[in-house]
C-alpha cells in the first residue's frame, strides 16, 4: 500500500500536466463543433451556442475529469498504448458525453444541441488521442535520427503480438544494450505474409511488419532464418506461453547456439515490491520444465489464513520460506518461523518485513521440533491455529550414514509437533511428504511414510485436521540436481550423473507452496493429497538441456560422466504405493488428489515407535532393521563397508530397474502394509 502511494504521488505531477492539456483540448473541440453546426448564415444562432455553453464548462469538464481520472486514462504508458488504450479513452469519452446530456437535460434551463455534443465529443476522443500519438511519434522519430543503439547484436523476437511489440520498442528507444530487432517469427499466418485463402507467399515488401521490424516466418523457421539474417541473439516474448509448447521452443532456441533470453514480466515486482526494471532475462530453470499456470481457490485458502496465526516449522528453508511468502498474501494474524537454522530464517524475515513494511506480523523463532519443552513454549505464547510442517532431514546419501538422526528428527520430531499442536488445540496440520515415501529404497523416504502413518494415527484420535501433502522433486531446492549441473558446467566438466535412465517428478518451488496451501484448505483428517507432478523427466535431457544453454555440446566440448547410483537411491521415483493404485480419488482441484487411507494397528504401530525410538540411541543397522519391521514396503538400496562407509547395494543398478521392482513387489505382496 505505502508503496503503491509512493507511485502515485510520484506520477501526479504528469498526471495533472495531462488534465490540463485535456481541458484545454476539450474547449477547442466544443467550439469547433459550434463552428461546424452553425454555418455562417447561423452566425447569430453561433453566438448564442457559445453563449450558452459558455456555463457548461463548470460541470463539462469536472464531468470529462472525474470519467477521464477513474477510467485509467492517465495511467496509461502512451509510449506503449495499443488498440485496447484508444478503445479504453473512446468509452470513457461516450461515458462523460452520456453524463452531460442527461445532466443538461435535467438540470440546465436552455439545453444545447445533442449534435454539438456529440460532434464535441468526436473531436475529444480524436484530439485527446492525436496529440498523445504525435508525441510519441516525435519521440521515437527523435531517438531513431539522436540516439543510436549502443549493442548492435542482431536478434530474433519470437512472438508478433503485443510482447513482441513491447520487444521491439524496448530494443528501439531505451538506448539500452538489448541489441538490434531484425526479424520476428510467429506462428499467426496472417502475421507472416500469408493469406489464408490461396496460402500463398507474399514478397519481403508485402510482409506484415512490428514498429518497422518485418516478420519474416514461423517459430519452426527460427533455425533457418538464424543462419540467413546471421542472428546472435533470440528473445521470446510471448507472455502466455506456458508448458509443453515453451520448453519446446526453447529447445529449439537453444539448438541453434543462440543466447536465448525472455522478455520480463511487464508486472513483475522485486523481493521489496518495487516495478522490475522492463528488459529482458535470463531464461531460469523454471523455463526449463514450464508448466501450466496453476488457478487456485483464493477465497478457501484466505478462509483458513486470514487473520489466523501461522506456524511453518522449517520456515528458512526451499519451500518452507516460499511457504511464508506465499501466506502473506493472505494476511495472518501472525506469521511464525520456526527452524533451527537462524541465518536463513532472518534472511526471509528481513525480505517480508522489506516488502510489507517494518510492522509487518513476522516473529522468528529459533528451535528444534527435536525438543518438545520449545514447543510447547511456542504454542502457550503465540497460540497458532495453523501448523504446516516443512523441517525435516532431506538429503538421501546423508540420511543413509546418518539413519538415527533422520528417525529423530524426522519421525520423532514430527511426532513432538502433532502431539504438542494436539494439546494446544490447533485447528489445521498439514505435513510436508515426499513420492520418495512410496515404497522406499532409502531411510529418509522410510522415515516420511512413518510420518504419513502419524498424521493418520492423529488424525483419528484428535479433532485436528492432519493432512499430508506428497510431492516429487522441487527445482532450486537446497540440493537440487540443477545447482549441481551449473555449477560444474561453470567450472568446465564433467556433469555427473549417477545413471542414464533416471527419471524425476519436478515442480518448481512456487508452484510446490501454491499446491500445499491449496490442499490445506481442502483438509479432511487422515487425508493424503497427492500432487499432479506431471511427466516424469529424465535426468539426462534436463542435463543436456543446461548443457546446451551454455554453449556447449555434450559429449564434445562438455563431457558427461556416469557415476553409478548413489546409497538408497533408485531409478524411478513413483506418488502412489501398490495399494493406492486405481484407487485415487479427486478432489476440487484438478492438480490435487487424495490417496486411500491405510491400515493401521495404533497398538502395533506405536509399540514399534518405541522400539525404533531405542534403536535410534545408536547410529547402526537395528535402525535399518527396525525401520524394514514398521514399514515392509521399504527395502533398502544401502551396503555398509567394513570401514563404516555406506555404498549402494548390488552394484548401484540392478536391484533398481522396473522389472526388479515389479518382482520385489511381487515378493513381498503378501505382507502389505
Amino acid at each position: 500500500m505505502q508503496q503503491d502511494s509512493k507511485q502515485i504521488i510520484k506520477g501526479l505531477p504528469r498526471r495533472i500536466a495531462l488534465m490540463l492539456l485535456d481541458c484545454g483540448l476539450i474547449v477547442l473541440c466544443y467550439w469547433l463543433a459550434v463552428m461546424l453546426r452553425f454555418d455562417s448564415g447561423d452566425a447569430y444562432k453561433r453566438v448564442l451556442t457559445i453563449r450558452a455553453m459558455a456555463p457548461m464548462l463548470a460541470y463539462v469538464l469536472p464531468i470529462y475529469m472525474i470519467v477521464f481520472w477513474f477510467g485509467g486514462l492517465y495511467e496509461i504508458m502512451w509510449e506503449y498504448a495499443g488498440m485496447r488504450d484508444l478503445a479504453r479513452l473512446t468509452c470513457l469519452s461516450g461515458l462523460a458525453t452520456g453524463i452531460i446530456m442527461l445532466f443538461d437535460l435535467f438540470y440546465h434551463s436552455r439545453p444545447i444541441s445533442g449534435a454539438v455534443l456529440i460532434f464535441g465529443a468526436v473531436f475529444n476522443t480524436a484530439a485527446i488521442a492525436g496529440v498523445r500519438f504525435l508525441w510519441r511519434f516525435s519521440r521515437t522519430l527523435h531517438d531513431a535520427c539522436v540516439n543510436k543503439p549502443e549493442d548492435d547484436t542482431p536478434l530474433l523476437i519470437v512472438g508478433a503480438g503485443n510482447a513482441g511489440a513491447w520487444a521491439v520498442n524496448l530494443c528501439k528507444n531505451k538506448n539500452q544494450s538489448f541489441g538490434n530487432p531484425v526479424c520476428l517469427v510467429d506462428d499467426d499466418l496472417t502475421k507472416k505474409g500469408l493469406r489464408r485463402g490461396d496460402w500463398r507467399y507474399l514478397s519481403e515488401a508485402e510482409g506484415l511488419r512490428v514498429q518497422g521490424v518485418p516478420v519474416r516466418g514461423t517459430i519452426s523457421d527460427i533455425p533457418e532464418l538464424v543462419r540467413k539474417y546471421h542472428i546472435v541473439e533470440i528473445v521470446i516474448a510471448i507472455t502466455t506461453l506456458k508448458g509443453d509448447r515453451l520448453t519446446e521452443i526453447i529447445n529449439l532456441c537453444n539448438s541453434t547456439h543462440c543466447r536465448v533470453r525472455m522478455l520480463s514480466d511487464p508486472q513483475a515486482v522485486d523481493e521489496n515490491g518495487n516495478p522490475v526494471a522492463a528488459g529482458f532475462r535470463e531464461l531460469n530453470t523454471a523455463d526449463f520444465l514450464s508448466r501450466d499456470e496453476i488457478q487456485l481457490n483464493n477465497a478457501q485458502i484466505s478462509e483458513y489464513l486470514h487473520d489466523k496465526v501461522v506456524l511453518v516449522t522449517g520456515g528458512g528453508g526451499s519451500i518452507g520460506s516460499e511457504l511464508c511468502r506465499q501466506i502473506m498474501r493472505y494476511q495472518p494474524r501472525r506469521l511464525l518461523i520456526f527452524d533451527i537454522y537462524e541465518n536463513c530464517a532472518y534472511e526471509l524475515e528481513t525480505e517480508l518485513r522489506n516488502k510489507y513494511g517494518a510492522e509487518a506480523p513476522v516473529i522468528t523463532l529459533i528451535g528444534s521440533i527435536r525438543d518438545k519443552a520449545r514447543l510447547d513454549e511456542v504454542f502457550e505464547t503465540y497460540h497458532p491455529s495453523v501448523v504446516f510442517h516443512a523441517a525435516a532431514h532431506k538429503h538421501v546419501p546423508l540420511m543413509e550414514i546418518s539413519p538415527a538422526e533422520a528417525v529423530k528428527n524426522n519421525v520423532f520430531g514430527t511426532k513432538n509437533l502433532l502431539t504438542s499442536a494436539a494439546e494446544h488445540g490447533v485447528e489445521r496440520f498439514v505435513q510436508l511428504s515426499t513420492d520418495k515415501a512410496v515404497n522406499p529404497t532409502n531411510v529418509m523416504g522410510c522415515t516420511k511414510r512413518l510420518c504419513e502413518m502419524l498424521i493418520q494415527s492423529f488424525a483419528s484420535g484428535t479433532d485436528m485436521k492432519c493432512v499430508a501433502v506428497r510431492f516429487g522433486n522441487v527445482l532450486g531446492s537446497h540440493g537440487s540436481v540443477i545447482p549441481l549441473f551449473e555449477e560444474q558446467i561453470k567450472r568446465g566438466g564433467p556433469v555427473t550423473i549417477t545413471h542414464p535412465d533416471i527419471v524425476r517428478y519436478f515442480m518448481t518451488i512456487t508452484e510446490a507452496a501454491q499446491l500445499v496451501l491449496q490442499a490445506g484448505g481442502l483438509a479432511k483428517g487422515g487425508s493424503i493429497y497427492v500432487l499432479d507432478m506431471g511427466e516424469p523427466v529424465k535426468i539426462m535431457d534436463l542435463a543436456t538441456r543446461l548443457i546446451r544453454f551454455y554453449g556447449y555440446e555434450p559429449g564434445v566440448n562438455m563431457q558427461v560422466k556416469i557415476t553409478g547410483l548413489r546409497p538408497g537411491e533408485k531409478l524411478y521415483e513413483e506418488l502412489l504405493m501398490d495399494a493406492e493404485q486405481d484407487k485415487m480419488l479427486k478432489t476440487a482441484h484438478n492438480k490435487i488428489f487424495i490417496a486411500p487411507p491405510m491400515d493401521i494397528d495404533l497398538e502395533k504401530f506405536y509399540t514399534q515407535l518405541q522400539e525404533l525410538k531405542v534403536s535410534a540411541h545408536h547410529n547402526d543397522d537395528a535402525v535399518v532393521e527396525c525401520l524394514q519391521e514398521m514399514v515392509p514396503s521399504y527395502h533398502p538400496n544401502r551396503r555398509v563397508r567394513a570401514d563404516h562407509t555406506v555404498v549402494a547395494a548390488s552394484g548401484n543398478t540392478m536391484i533398481l530397474s522396473r522389472e526388479e521392482l515389479d518382482k520385489a513387489r511381487k515378493l513381498h505382496g503378501a505382507k502389505g502394509e
